[in-house]
């Protein structure tokens, strides 16, 4: 059991499973908890509760329809019924500026943001490469993949810049997080 968080890695693993069916999704929750939980080794926070934020801010995305003006708020909802603690639960929702109504201020919400965002620009550059691999991705290729707003468009570089409101710079930030998505590489198809 998660302290704090009324249910295991394996009860929020199976939830996330009943609820988003595109193994493409699931991939981006796990390497988001993988980040996640390389952010708060990083900055002494706690990893459990950072993975499992990481593992399910997406909870509502197939359930909402990805519309970004209620992807969030369901998920909060759901977790709160479950008893999960407020910290969690307000990371996730406050991940989505446009349904949550709010700007981020605190550094979890920044960083559930910043680290489930930059996995996409990490497994985008991952894709061009000739072998597919992640072991192949250097950090600075995925900092100089930030400049080129044609690249991953749909990625967003300012959230993912976040980081460095949390004390992380950008550099330090790709690092960290190919890293920890490296270590999970096998489960990313990657």
């Amino acid at each position: 059991m998660i302290p704090d968080a009324n249910m295991s890695r394996d009860e929020a693993l199976t939830l996330l499973r009943e609820h988003v069916k595109s193994p493409a999704m699931i991939k981006h929750c796990l390497a988001s908890e993988a980040v996640m939980r390389a952010a708060a080794r990083r900055l002494g926070q706690d990893e459990a509760a950072w993975g499992m934020a990481g593992l399910l801010h997406d909870l509502d995305v197939e359930l909402t329809g990805g519309d970004m003006n209620t992807h969030g708020l369901k998920t909060a909802e759901m977790l709160a019924a479950r008893g999960v603690v407020p910290d969690i639960v307000e990371a996730i929702r406050m991940h989505n500026e446009t349904a949550a109504g709010a700007k981020r201020s605190a550094i979890f919400h920044k960083a559930l943001a910043a680290c489930e965002t930059i996995t996409g620009l990490v497994t985008a550059t991952t894709l061009v490469y000739p072998d597919k691999k992640l072991a192949s991705v250097k950090p600075s290729s995925v900092v100089k993949r930030m400049k080129e707003k044609a690249f991953a468009a749909s990625v967003d570089r300012d959230v993912i810049r976040e980081c460095e409101a949390i004390g992380i710079p950008l550099p330090e930030f790709a690092q960290l997080a190919v890293s920890a998505m490296l270590a999970i590489a096998g489960e990313l198809g990657l």
